[in-house]
């Protein structure tokens, strides 16, 4: 694990118990140093030994011969320090024994980790939807960070060591800023309450103006002042559902296909998946999808692009130029989407 450093130490006083030790010792030895000093006309390093040896109860040697008020004085010294050492050994040893510490270690490595991410997706609520959101981000190999209230939930999803959670209140922009979103490229705000995601939805959007944020919503009333707000996407779970349903009636077949693509893992079957033209090598930039041959060459079929202004191109002309802003989507099987990443993709 290596070792802790000096900033994370002084963020271990972020403990209760531990900030109160800290002070107490720092405090005895400060108005020993001072005291030693003002009584016995000591200078600063010979104050500071002789609190240190008082403190420390070694049985050095005095510095210099003490004064009847300088020995008054280190008699209470001993029995102060040794009470305030015996509160401090105790709640040191609370903190190991009740896992506080291992607790902050294993925090201090996950702010370590979210502070190194860059185009991650950032998830406020880990309740229905939103652990539903971060399942399927996880299958596409997304790096996810969760921001729960819940401190219960952010401890069980700490302990199972697979997701990277920042325990806060998401309509904080502190907490936000702990979840790294000036480097994120999407935020899913799925909290309980419309009021909340707007919240949440307008700093995100002053923190990250280029954020693509995506917002649930409980009415179609508050789609409209969550897009004013800044999203993106506004989604509304139920309606979602009631059309879904109504859809596998009406056009069954179909929906059944688009279901069975969506839930393919990257190791399964045929999938859709999302192609940044920025990720091609340099040569195949600005090139006409007639010219890079990508169908041909790897069995990958474009079905569609996306600018950077949001429009989308359904079946593009194989005359399509593709620029360094155009998203492309693509069909294809496993197999076939790696030798696309073999042929056209830089490696990562």
């Amino acid at each position: 694990m290596g070792f802790v450093s000096l900033k994370s130490v002084f963020q271990l006083a972020e403990l209760k118990q531990l900030r109160i030790a800290i002070a107490l010792i720092l405090s005895v030895i400060l108005g020993g140093t001072v005291v030693y000093v003002l009584l016995e006309g000591y200078t600063i390093s010979e104050a500071f030994y002789m609190t240190v040896i008082t403190v420390g109860t070694v049985g050095f040697m005095e510095v210099h011969p003490l004064s009847e008020a300088g020995r008054w004085f280190t008699a209470l010294l001993i029995l102060f320090s040794l009470g305030t050492f015996a509160y401090s050994l105790t709640a040191i040893t609370s903190i190991i024994v009740e896992g506080q510490f291992q607790q902050y270690i294993s925090g201090y490595k996950v702010n370590t980790e979210i502070e190194k991410l860059k185009n991650h997706v950032i998830v406020c609520g880990y309740g229905r939807n939103g652990s539903q959101a971060v399942v399927k981000l996880l299958e596409f190999d997304a790096k996810v960070v969760i921001i729960e209230k819940d401190e219960k939930i952010c401890k069980e999803l700490l302990e199972g060591k697979k997701h990277l959670v920042v325990h806060g209140d998401a309509t904080d922009d502190s907490t936000l800023v702990k979840a790294n979103i000036q480097n994120a490229r999407a935020l899913i705000s799925a909290l309980d309450h419309d009021t909340h995601n707007v919240f949440v939805v307008l700093s995100a959007r002053n923190l990250n103006p280029d954020l693509n944020i995506i917002s649930r919503a409980s009415s179609e009333i508050n789609d409209s002042k969550l897009r004013i707000a800044g999203a993106n996407h506004v989604i509304m779970p139920d309606k979602i559902g009631g059309a879904h349903m109504a859809a596998m009636i009406a056009r069954y077949e179909l929906l059944e296909f688009i279901d069975f693509l969506s839930s393919q893992s990257d190791d399964q079957g045929g999938k859709l998946a999302e192609i940044l033209v920025s990720d091609f090598k340099d040569e195949f930039h600005n090139k006409s999808l007639n010219e890079l041959q990508i169908l041909q060459n790897t069995g990958v079929n474009i079905i569609g692009t996306r600018s950077k202004y949001g429009q989308i191109e359904v079946n593009p002309s194989s005359q399509k130029i593709l620029g360094e802003q155009l998203q492309l989507f693509a069909l294809g099987t496993t197999m076939q989407f790696n030798a696309l990443k073999n042929i056209y993709l830089n490696k990562a």
